[in-house]
């Protein structure tokens, strides 16, 4: 992490050291994923953003109608530009592991170089420019966009997308969440 940046002092929880719907998510995390992610016992600690966090997070992973390998470009594309290494190891290994993201791809995402798949960069750069542009792209990028076919509620998604990952970035920045050894061999820094 950045030692440049202000470092919030709240520790990680767990279970034992949480209680009420902090608990429960943390619990509920156990469950699900088999342990509870540093993220999560660092967000936890505002149990509003963990929750508000994890509601986002399933239903654009449920409902946005992109595909795995395009959910993975639009959380990347996201975090990349928002400089999270915490997520970038995270969704670089569900990346690899869980959704398939091809490896030529899942590399280009991480060190911002153009997609060998015209479809995938579309996304990739309306997504950028969704973040970068603050939901204000212009009608030539959002047109580039839908000649990609992607449709405007999809356009709508990323901005859920954004919500989502800007909430698990900046917490994972002023909290300094340390990497999970799940996510170990996937570990990223942002360019100089």
């Amino acid at each position: 992490m950045n030692p440049s940046i202000a470092r919030l002092d709240l520790p990680a929880q767990t279970i034992a050291s949480s209680h009420g719907k902090a608990r429960d998510m943390l619990e509920d995390s156990q469950r699900k994923l088999g342990f509870v992610p540093q993220m999560y016992a660092h967000m936890v600690n505002s149990p509003g953003l963990l929750q508000t966090y994890l509601q986002g997070y399933e239903l654009f992973r449920a409902e946005s109608g992109f595909t795995a390998v395009e959910q993975e470009v639009v959380f990347l594309s996201i975090s990349r530009f928002n400089g999270c290494t915490y997520c970038m190891a995270a969704h670089s290994m569900i990346a690899d592991k869980m959704s398939r993201v091809p490896a030529d791809i899942l590399k280009a995402l991480r060190e911002g170089q153009p997609l060998s798949d015209a479809r995938l960069q579309a996304l990739a750069t309306f997504t950028t420019i969704m973040a970068e542009s603050r939901g204000t792209p212009s009608p030539a990028q959002l047109e580039a966009f839908r000649a990609a076919g992607y449709s405007d509620r999809q356009a709508l998604e990323i901005v859920l997308a954004i919500a989502v990952k800007t909430l698990s970035n900046y917490a994972n920045h002023i909290l300094h969440t340390p990497s999970d050894a799940a996510f170990q061999d996937y570990a990223w820094a942002p360019h100089p």
